[in-house]
């Protein structure tokens, strides 16, 4: 079956090949229901969809059918086993995921289902990844704005999405407003809103005073109106990023599988929830860590032809799964000599950032695998690579 938005596209295909039916089904939950029925009556028992989440796929699984997952990439390359024109058309894709489940049922496996703690958890770990790209998107509209009416607000402070700058546009968001700052005043406002930052007053004053003036007068006050929208955008997407990160550690710290992810080196909270959801908590899903490193995107593709034979990059991946596991590995390279000696050496093979970061990202998935499968908490003494490292650093500091 397909799935749209408003409906479903349905085929039932018989033994030998042939469509036994096609109908449409409304996303209701009635709709739900006259699936079901005629599914059943039908005497179908096995299904193919594109997605292995949401409303159907629970009302399929609760009525003892097995669901078997095409995701849309697949699809698009098994269409052209049924035609030539390449054209999408949902009745038609429905007619291809049932016949695919009937040809290449031995090919096929059912997804394993997590555990309610896993899936509770990961769409606030997904939600408040979205909300971080959302708060990027407008700190650059903002800044791109106060660049042409207020530049002297663009580098006051160390980011633009912190959380004093929103406060010092909301107070100060025109060039008329910070004219009237004193060292004196800077002073007083930034012990008024608590600011801790090691930057002196004085030299936020010079980064004011230094800077090109912005517009005054009524284009001032229209640029200023323009500001207000955009810092109370961005106070609002805080404001959501900081409850979503609460209520991710207060699931996280009543998850059974939070020791192992939290052990980890510089993973935190946030970062060993985001792990923890991606990964799973179905041990038969990775049966090895190559299987993880592969689902991830970590581990490189071989490519070969005749006497050629190649290594590039993995298109095929599950990008949340690959996004978590990079951006852990990147931050621990900041702290763990092991890791940072990988990147290091990396790097000096020539590789860009990106694929230097998957270096350790991909070592990183057999010290993950072993304690998730284990179950263990990481334990430094018992790294022996990173011991090794450790003795060589302080054998030459000797």
């Amino acid at each position: 079956m397909d799935r749209a938005s408003a409906d479903h596209a349905v085929s039932i295909v018989a033994p030998d090949g042939e469509q036994t039916s096609r109908f449409l089904v409304t996303h209701h939950a009635s709709g739900l229901r006259t699936l079901v029925k005629r599914l059943v009556k039908a005497g179908v028992v096995e299904v193919g969809i594109e997605r292995p989440d949401g409303p159907i796929v629970d009302a399929l699984r609760a009525a003892g059918l097995v669901v078997f997952v095409i995701p849309p990439g697949q699809l698009k390359n098994l269409r052209s086993r049924y035609g030539s024109a390449g054209n999408t058309d949902d009745r038609f894709d429905a007619y291809v995921l049932a016949d695919v489940v009937r040809t290449d049922r031995r090919r096929l496996r059912p997804p394993l289902v997590d555990q309610p703690a896993t899936t509770a958890l990961r769409p606030l770990t997904r939600a408040r990844k979205a909300l971080l790209a959302h708060r990027i998107a407008v700190a650059d509209q903002l800044r791109a704005h106060l660049q042409i009416c207020f530049p002297g607000a663009v580098g006051l402070f160390a980011d633009i999405d912190s959380q004093i700058s929103p406060r010092f546009l909301q107070r100060f968001g025109t060039q008329e407003r910070a004219d009237r700052l004193s060292i004196k005043r800077w002073t007083a406002w930034l012990t008024s809103v608590g600011h801790r930052g090691r930057t002196p007053a004085q030299t936020l004053h010079e980064r004011l005073t230094g800077a090109p003036r912005g517009a005054t007068g009524p284009a001032g006050d229209t640029a200023a109106a323009v500001t207000a929208a955009f810092v109370a955008t961005l106070r609002a997407i805080n404001a959501q990023i900081d409850a979503l990160a609460a209520r991710i550690a207060e699931q996280l710290a009543l998850h059974p599988d939070a020791p192992i992810f939290t052990s980890l080196p510089r993973a935190g909270t946030l970062r060993a929830a985001r792990l923890l959801t991606e990964i799973g908590d179905t041990r038969g899903r990775f049966p090895t860590a190559d299987s993880l490193a592969c689902l991830a995107g970590v581990a490189p593709s071989t490519r070969q032809s005749g006497k050629i034979r190649a290594l590039g990059f993995r298109w095929g991946a599950d990008k949340q799964l690959r996004d978590a596991l990079c951006d852990f590995a990147g931050d621990s390279v900041k702290a763990n000599p092991w890791a940072a000696d990988l990147y290091r050496r990396a790097r000096d093979r020539g590789h860009d950032h990106p694929h230097a970061v998957r270096v350790p990202a991909r070592a990183r998935t057999n010290i993950i695998w072993a304690c998730w499968t284990t179950p263990t908490p990481y334990d430094p003494s018992r790294h022996h690579a990173l011991q090794r490292v450790l003795n060589q650093d302080q054998s030459a500091a000797a």
